[in-house]
């Protein structure tokens, strides 16, 4: 009977971690296909200066 080389040592837990997400990952794209990105749900919030408030305001706000 032969012995493995050294090199040839079990995964380590963050690759079976990784090597699970993936295949979670591509069962659900089996399943669902890939309808939608990976970007979060929300918009980054826009950012305006006063002067733009001003601009923009509403007539009932006058």
């Amino acid at each position: 009977m032969t012995e493995r080389p050294a090199d040839d040592a079990a995964p380590t837990p963050a690759a079976d971690a990784a090597a699970e997400e993936a295949a979670r990952r591509r069962r659900l794209a089996e399943v669902f296909g890939d309808v939608l990105p990976e970007t979060p749900d929300e918009p980054a919030p826009h950012r305006h200066d006063d002067q733009w408030y001003l601009e923009n305001r509403p007539p009932h706000h006058e």
